[in-house]
Order: structure tokens, then sequence, then C-alpha cells
């Protein structure tokens, strides 16, 4: 355990001093590499910020708003029938879009029911299981300026599902 716990602490800094040292060897101006590296970073970033603000700001509306609440009530008929509980439909939906507002809504379901719970173990398992969809295809695909998507979407949407059906399952069976 001690030998993994020193390979964790160095595996970082060993990593940065190889590529220096490669670097160095190859006789590049590794400054000049970073700074331009840096700067298509920087591009990058102011890019993609519009999508980013975007979608923070549509979910901070969604959850302030009740939406979210009234959702999950009006389709409560629907999910309480498949085995869904409807009070995890709004971390669901939210988690398509962030990562960060779903961490909120968890702690609320936290609050509620308690981290111990059934629901409190299925949303635990249903944050781990599924992707910020949305954020994801709009930050990497507008970086490297893909237009169309074909099947990303279809599949991701297959593979949230499958992650929602298996932390009910999963949670029921601990």
């Amino acid at each position: 355990m001690q030998i993994m716990m020193f390979l964790s602490d160095i595996m970082i800094p060993l990593l940065i001093f190889l590529i220096i040292g490669y670097g160095l060897l190859c006789r590049h101006n590794i400054y000049e590499e970073f700074i331009e590296g840096a700067k298509d970073g920087f591009e990058t970033v102011i890019g993609i910020m519009p999508t980013l603000i975007g979608l923070m700001v549509a979910v901070g509306i969604l959850r302030a708003s009740g939406f979210l609440e009234c959702f999950s009530n009006v389709c409560a008929i629907f999910t309480e029938k498949i085995g869904f509980p409807s009070e995890l439909l709004p971390l669901a939906v939210v988690k398509m879009f962030s990562s960060s507002a779903a961490t909120g809504l968890l702690l609320d379901i936290y609050k509620e029911y308690g981290t111990d719970s059934l629901l409190g173990r299925m949303a635990s398992i249903m944050l781990g299981s599924t992707e910020t969809i949305f954020y994801t295809m709009s930050v990497y695909f507008m970086s490297v300026k893909i237009k169309k998507s074909r099947y990303t979407l279809a599949g991701a949407l297959a593979a949230t599902a499958a992650g929602m059906a298996a932390s009910v399952v999963l949670a029921g069976m601990i």
C-alpha cells in the first residue's frame, strides 16, 4: 500500500519532469510552446463561453422557477408505473445539462430523505453513472467545430436511460 501511495504522490511531478526533459533533449523551445498552447486554450475558452453561460443560466432558471418540481409531479403518473421514483426526475433532467446543479439537487435529496435512504442511494448511483450530455456535446463539438453529431445524442440518451435504470436496480439490491 505504501508503494501505491508513493507512486501516486510522485506521478504528476515525474510526468512534468519527463515532458520538460524530452523537450530539452529534442532542443525545443519549451517556454514558447507552452505559451502557444496556453493561447490556444484561452481561445477555446473564449469560444465556448457563451454556450456555457447559456447552459448555466437555463439550469438556474429551471431550478429557481419551480418548473422541475412541477414537471416531476406531472410525470409522476408515468414514472411510478415503471418503478422510477418521481423525486429523482429533476435530478435526471438537470444532470443532462449541468453536473454542479445536479450535485446541488443531490444535496437537497440527502437533506430531505437521508444519504442512506433508498432515494439517496439511487440518486448517488445515478449521478455517478450518467453524463452531462448537452454540456459535453456543446463544449466538445463546438471546440472542434463539428456541425453534424449523427447518432451522438441518441446514443448518449440511451446510455443515460441505462444508467438511470441501473441506479434504481442496483440501489434496490443493496
